[in-house]
């Protein structure tokens, strides 16, 4: 009889990082498996709210170990910085090797500054909760000065952060710039609402043309314009970890790894890839990172983990799109209903019961954590319905 420990390396203590530990500890509570989560930083960062602290806002301090309390998983505080798929070890900067048997790849992205020159020197980002604190801090002292913001990027981030920062600070001028229309994933009534909400506020919009290069007190349009700021936050683009492409693990162009339908991947079959950090293809496409996406991907390779060391068959991942809830600062939102490849479906949500949907979607990761310490939870909306019956 077999009685070595199965090693299970979690890489990554992010949403789907997480969940992904804390189910795979219920899921194997039976079995003679050690987990370890491995993260820099001991804070969990709830990424869905970086918004509002960069808008000044104090939210609960998550701290790692508490919340993985009574599940038996070790937390290792540290970067992980190589990968040695073929030996199947993580070295952790200044805390030697860690071996494994399955790796859980869960590093997830964070904006990209290197596209546009200027971006890294001079423009903030919400990628760090410390500099969104900062940010926040220099917002008060703008506001003071009756200055000027401008948030570049029209995507859901960029529109959260844009009017979040304009209702908490109506003394200051807030720009956002975007290559497309904010909300052009939305269906035209919400977008309507988006528009009407961004109005209240006195949001001024520059769309149509891309930022071709950041200074220090201003950002250049392709088309010569020059937009003056006293703060800029940049919220387009990402990009993810270059630790697996290093290691020769098999990567798309954007750096993910590529999974096969059960999210392993299709070079090293003892590394399963989840959310932001997995090029995931369904029948109708590619899935793009995404809470709502992400969550649902960590919790199927925790289950098919576990079914696999019992010998249990794992049917291939399943997953459509549901919703697109954006807050539009504390007191409006609009929650764009979708089908299962992201577009827009005639359902829309706006005002109070928006606002309601959207704080219970942004808070309900933690409490997820903490109830799936005991039962099993589920985090999926949607599996795609017609869109992926075909893979079931």
């Amino acid at each position: 009889m077999n009685t070595t420990t199965h090693r299970i390396v979690v890489l990554g203590a992010g949403y789907t990082g997480m969940l992904a530990a804390i189910r795979l500890a219920r899921r194997t509570r039976k079995l003679d498996v050690r987990i370890t989560l491995v993260n820099p930083s001991a804070r969990f960062t709830e990424r869905l709210r970086m918004h509002q602290i960069a808008a000044g806002q104090e939210l609960a301090n998550h701290h790692i170990p508490e919340l993985l309390d009574g599940t038996g998983i070790e937390f290792v505080q540290g970067w992980a910085t190589a990968i040695d798929p073929d030996a199947q070890r993580v070295h952790v900067d200044g805390l030697g090797e860690l071996p494994y048997d399955a790796l859980v790849y869960a590093l997830g992205s964070t904006t990209d500054t290197t596209v546009v020159p200027g971006v890294a020197d001079h423009a903030w980002t919400l990628a760090d909760p410390r500099l969104a604190h900062e940010f926040a801090g220099k917002l008060t002292e703008l506001a003071a000065a009756g200055g000027t913001v401008t948030v570049c990027g029209g995507g859901l981030t960029g529109i959260e952060a844009a009017t979040e920062i304009a209702e908490s600070h109506p003394d200051l001028r807030v720009t956002l710039i975007s290559a497309t229309e904010p909300g052009a994933m939305m269906g035209e009534k919400a977008r309507a609402h988006l528009k009407k909400a961004m109005d209240r506020l006195g949001i001024v919009r520059a769309t149509g043309l891309r930022v071709t290069k950041v200074l220090p007190d201003a950002v250049e349009l392709a088309d010569g314009t020059r937009i003056d700021a006293d703060l800029i936050l940049w919220t387009s683009g990402v990009r993810v970890s270059p630790l697996a492409a290093e290691a020769g693990i098999a990567t798309d162009e954007r750096g993910l790894i590529v999974v096969d339908p059960t999210l392993k991947s299709v070079s090293h079959p003892m590394i399963h890839a989840v959310g932001d950090a997995a090029a995931v293809r369904q029948p109708w496409g590619l899935v793009h990172g995404t809470c709502q996406s992400g969550l649902p991907t960590a919790a199927y390779a925790a289950d098919a983990i576990a079914a696999e060391l019992r010998g249990k068959p794992v049917r291939p991942f399943r997953f459509g799109y549901f919703h697109q809830p954006v807050s539009l600062g504390r007191r409006d939102a609009v929650i764009q209903f979708t089908n299962a490849d992201d577009t827009p479906r005639r359902f829309y949500l706006t005002g109070w019961a928006a606002r309601t949907y959207k704080e219970m979607v942004s808070s309900s990761p933690v409490p997820t954590f903490k109830a799936s310490k005991k039962m099993t939870m589920s985090v999926q909306l949607s599996k795609g319905g017609t869109a992926t019956r075909a893979i079931a």
